[in-house]
């Protein structure tokens, strides 16, 4: 990034984990379903962004550069621990911290709808619908072109419509 220095871009990778440590966490919740795990998987994120902010070649996409690393944790946490996803936290076990956005991650046959789809199109319509990023910013956090992230995004609601019409 012309300049700004190192410590600048490690500033700027702080006051936005800061800014979106919610959605992080609500991310990674979304997919683990365990308060401690989500925890973990954001702080682990949290440090590999501050720890490779150097690497940081533009501030306009240095929020989807984090939210790359944190899918990356969330994926690698899952990789490790393949029995996790068939624990599912029903709403009303959540805490606040976990619950979120306005009850989104609280309806229980949305989150199995998700949970049913492949890992690349739940992480679209996560990305999109949860967490409000555009097709361009979802296309840059998953390395895609965008028609692909737009055709992931319409088969999963095709099918998350046939699954909770169920």
């Amino acid at each position: 990034m012309a300049g700004l220095t190192d410590n600048d871009k490690e500033q700027l990778v702080e006051q936005i984990l800061l800014e979106k440590y919610n959605n992080y966490y609500r991310l990674a919740y979304s997919y683990v379903h365990n308060e401690a795990d989500a925890g973990d998987i954001v702080q682990n994120g949290a440090y590999k962004a501050i720890l490779h902010s150097d690497s940081l070649k533009q501030k306009a996409y240095a929020a989807t550069w984090i939210y790359r690393i944190m899918l990356n944790e969330i994926f690698r946490f899952l990789k490790s621990n393949p029995g996790v996803k068939e624990v599912f936290t029903p709403p009303e076990e959540m805490t606040g911290k976990a619950a979120g956005k306005e009850d989104i991650y609280q309806d229980v046959d949305l989150m199995r709808a998700l949970d049913a789809l492949p890992q690349e199109v739940r992480t679209v319509i996560v990305l999109r619908y949860f967490e409000d990023l555009t097709l361009e910013q979802i296309a840059n956090v998953q390395e895609e072109n965008v028609n692909t992230v737009k055709s992931r995004l319409y088969r999963g609601l095709k099918k998350m419509r046939l699954e909770l019409s169920c």
